[in-house]
């Protein structure tokens, strides 16, 4: 089956991931920090900030119509308060260069990453964040509007309360190694991947540190942000942290209608397919409410949603199971399940069934292109499955256009549909870029 030339088709990036020297976001100070939880900085990342043109024209080529990235809150406004012409000016560009190809642009405008002075002033936990974050929407909106016809709000809305499970799950493991506790050890176990929690949320984590590492990070936070725990986006939160999120969504999307009501605006969510084995399904439920379904009085009358997935997470009577001995594993230390798009393409729908779905992001992380292909081959198939039986699919985004920075991991993961020499930042198409494009 190829899709019908009308479905959006294409590739995904993140400004921070890829453009490179974005010097005012809280992650650049982070990675730069002297001890940092970062493996690298990104440093010029794949240069994407002055290589856009040849990268949207590579996408083009390979005969894809969609492209989705951010744009860098940080970069628009570097203080609070102030507005950077030049840099509204940059994304205008990127925007023209899509039309040029006959691509449609997607765009994010909160992925991650957020201006150094936000995070000092109390972040992601500090209510004022929502009416800054509606501004800033606004700002971009009247600057760029009359060219965009997608916004995402924010990227994974739902991370700081995975991240939130996660951690709670690592303090586990970590006071059953120190008490040198025999059940306690079982039980952390029973609740980690491999012993190790990294794979379990769909972001690059690096908690490899020793404690005393974290510790004088968290010494140098304090310098740095005036918080040893800065609230980022990306960092642990509760129900009162998440609803600040949800808040900053509608309060941008409403800002967002006010200029142009005609932009179609929604919000993504990082979702595994939650299964279960027998005594698993009450922990199963509880994990499926807190990654989506306790969103839905909040986006249900969004004009789009954006659904993200890469893997699958069984439960059993003792929380997660460990993926069996043997299991194909992707380099983000995730199951090679590419099955778990369409499982929660239809789990969506039968709880949001009028609101149409984009695939923003579908992937893996892999150094075999053979592999990439027969992954994409496998979720295709999946969201064909969903069209046929009539389910409101307007696109598919694969993750991602070009190897990049993994946040914590660096760059050593690589997702792309096209090779980045780190040295000379030559792009190097992988067969799967065709190969993807020629499904339209």
């Amino acid at each position: 089956m190829i899709f019908s030339k009308d479905f959006m088709l294409g590739a995904a990036t993140a400004a921070h991931q890829v453009e490179g020297n974005n010097t005012n976001s809280d992650y650049w100070l982070m990675e730069n920090m002297e001890y940092s939880q970062f493996v690298e900085p990104s440093g010029d990342a794949a240069d994407h900030y002055n290589r856009f043109e040849e990268d949207i024209k590579m996408l083009a080529d390979a005969g894809l119509n969609t492209y989705r990235f951010s744009i860098e809150w940080a970069r628009i406004e570097p203080e609070m308060g102030r507005f950077d012409e030049n840099e509204i000016e940059h994304y205008r560009q990127v925007i023209k260069c899509c039309r040029d190809n006959q691509v449609e642009p997607v765009v994010t405008l909160m992925h991650f990453t957020s201006p150094i002075w936000l995070i000092k002033m109390g972040g992601w936990d500090n209510e004022e964040v929502i009416d800054l974050f509606a501004r800033y929407a606004e700002y971009v909106t009247k600057q760029l509007g009359s060219e965009i016809k997608y916004i995402c709000t924010i990227n994974e809305a739902n991370m700081r309360l995975q991240i939130g499970a996660l951690m709670e799950r690592f303090k586990k493991q970590m006071m059953a190694k120190m008490a040198q506790n025999t059940e306690l050890q079982k039980d952390a176990a029973a609740d980690n991947n491999k012993d190790s929690v990294e794979g379990q949320v769909q972001v690059g984590l690096n908690l490899s540190n020793p404690m005393e590492r974290m510790k004088l990070t968290a010494m140098e936070n304090v310098k740095l942000f005036g918080d040893p725990q800065p609230h980022t986006f990306v960092s642990a939160a509760d129900h009162n942290g998440d609803m600040i999120v949800i808040k900053a969504h509608q309060a941008a999307k409403k800002a967002i209608k006010s200029i142009n009501p005609d932009i179609k605006v929604g919000i993504t969510l990082s979702l595994h397919d939650v299964q279960w084995i027998e005594g698993g399904k009450e922990k199963a439920d509880k994990e499926w409410d807190e990654e989506f379904e306790h969103y839905i009085p909040y986006i249900k009358d969004d004009d789009f949603f954006g659904l993200q997935n890469y893997t699958r997470t069984v439960y059993g009577p003792d929380g997660i199971v460990p993926v069996p001995e043997g299991t194909p594993m992707t380099l983000m230390d995730y199951e090679v399940y590419p099955q778990a798009l369409e499982h929660c393409i239809r789990k969506v729908n039968e709880q949001m069934p009028n609101v149409p779905i984009l695939i923003t992001e579908n992937g893996i992380a892999t150094a075999d292109d053979k592999q990439r292909i027969d992954f994409i081959d496998k979720a295709v198939l999946g969201v064909q499955n969903c069209i046929r039986d009539g389910l409101p699919i307007i696109g598919y985004c694969h993750w991602s256009l070009i190897d990049n920075f993994e946040w914590q991991k660096g760059y050593a993961l690589t997702f792309g549909l096209c090779a980045v020499d780190r040295k000379t930042q030559k792009r190097s198409p992988k067969a799967s870029l065709k190969h993807l494009g020629e499904y339209i």
